[in-house]
């Protein structure tokens, strides 16, 4: 017999507690507009899940100007120079000073999740852990539906006046929209390590090597993450750390600039690269934000910020909308945002060919552009602005 269930009402439902579902949850709460989180994860799995840590400046000024860095202001670090070691030897780019002079903020994605769920239920927001969407009725119509069944199998109906899909690219909201979508499969996958193990540079450190890409980037005093590139079928669980330390130091040239920090693999998982370009990320009364309105590869570090960036475009227009009748910024808000998807996807692009090594009929003369791209990266002033300037930009 089918456990009792409930049935609520609210003016927005959104489906997903990462960063885009959290900064939305927590911009429309101080809108005074009412909202419902449903997250199929509980609170100790989102909070302890690690991504990525590299926040740009218009993310940074969000979460400043509604509250939401007490936090990244205590325990974030900045970071301005990143490294470039290859067979020719390495550089250095500090794009802090290039471009506009702007830096990354690193700060867990982890730790933001805690901080932005803590932040909105203190403002009373309602937040429902171990709660999966099962199925969106109805958004093309008035009152869209959500159903959501919990931890103890009880199913609960939640009516609202529009939907906000933040649940990742395998959610449900991405399952449901049948708009036009264009997909890159890049044939590469990573190992994704995390190293209880200080940096040993301070700076990022791309890894461009003939046997497949490396890459350091530092999460905080005592944990690093790596990234390994290995072949699509591995099992992380088959790499012993001898292993795992012995590529990564071959591969960043650890006998040429130093040892690696060396320290217990903590965690592991493959990263198979991909991106998936949706247009338009709305259908009916369904907005897409986050990885739910794309998947982005990691090489560029664009996915948490597009994420923050969105959910405040998509706050935005959904407080116009209800709070004043005005849907205009909602009828535009794919048209608006779709620049800034575009824009991540391409500098995302040319990092990964930057960065691995050309395979196919066509690898030798690929090879012979990626070293004339890495020399101009090294040696052109006005190749390098334009670098700094897109590596923060979103």
């Amino acid at each position: 017999m089918r456990a009792e269930g409930s049935t609520h009402t609210t003016a927005v439902v959104i489906l997903g507690a990462g960063p885009a579902g959290l900064v939305l949850g927590n911009l429309l709460r101080a809108a005074g507009v009412e909202c419902i989180v449903l997250e199929r994860r509980s609170r100790a799995h989102i909070e302890q899940r690690a991504r990525a840590g590299f926040l740009a400046p218009d993310s940074v000024a969000v979460l400043r100007e509604h509250g939401l860095d007490a936090g990244l202001r205590a325990r974030g670090q900045t970071h301005s120079v990143c490294e470039f070691r290859s067979a020719a030897g390495r550089f250095e780019l500090n794009y802090g000073e290039l471009g506009r002079g702007e830096a990354h903020t690193v700060y867990p994605q982890q730790h933001l999740v805690t901080d932005l769920a803590a932040e909105y239920l203190r403002r009373g927001g309602d937040l429902r852990f171990e709660h999966t969407a099962t199925a969106v009725h109805d958004r093309f119509g008035d009152r869209p539906e959500v159903l959501a069944r919990d931890a103890d199998g009880r199913e609960h109906r939640v009516t609202a006046r529009y939907l906000a899909g933040c649940d990742g690219a395998r959610g449900l909201a991405r399952q449901v929209v049948t708009v036009a979508r264009t997909t890159n499969e890049y044939d590469i996958t990573w190992l994704a390590l995390l190293a209880q193990a200080p940096p040993t540079t301070a700076t990022v450190v791309y890894g461009v090597h003939a046997d497949g890409f490396a890459g350091q980037m530092p999460r905080s005093p005592d944990v690093t993450r790596y990234y390994l590139q290995c072949g699509p079928d591995d099992d992380p669980l088959r790499w012993s750390e001898q292993r795992i330390w012995s590529e990564l130091s071959r591969r960043l040239g650890a006998d040429r600039y130093g040892p690696l920090c060396e320290g217990a693999i903590i965690e592991r998982s493959l990263v198979h690269l991909r991106s998936e370009i949706l247009d338009p990320i709305q259908e009916g009364r369904l907005f897409l934000a986050g990885d739910s309105a794309t998947s982005i590869s990691p090489s560029a570090a664009k996915g948490a910020n597009l994420a923050i960036l969105g959910a405040r475009d998509l706050a935005q227009a959904l407080t116009l909308a209800v709070r004043d009748g005005d849907s205009s910024a909602l009828d535009r808000y794919s048209i608006d945002f779709l620049p800034r998807i575009l824009r991540a996807q391409q500098f995302s692009h040319t990092m990964i060919e930057l960065l691995h090594p050309p395979v196919g009929p066509r690898a030798a003369f690929r090879r012979d552009l990626q070293r004339a791209q890495l020399h101009s990266l090294a040696t052109s002033r006005s190749h390098r602005d334009f670098f700094a300037e897109s590596y923060v930009d979103i």
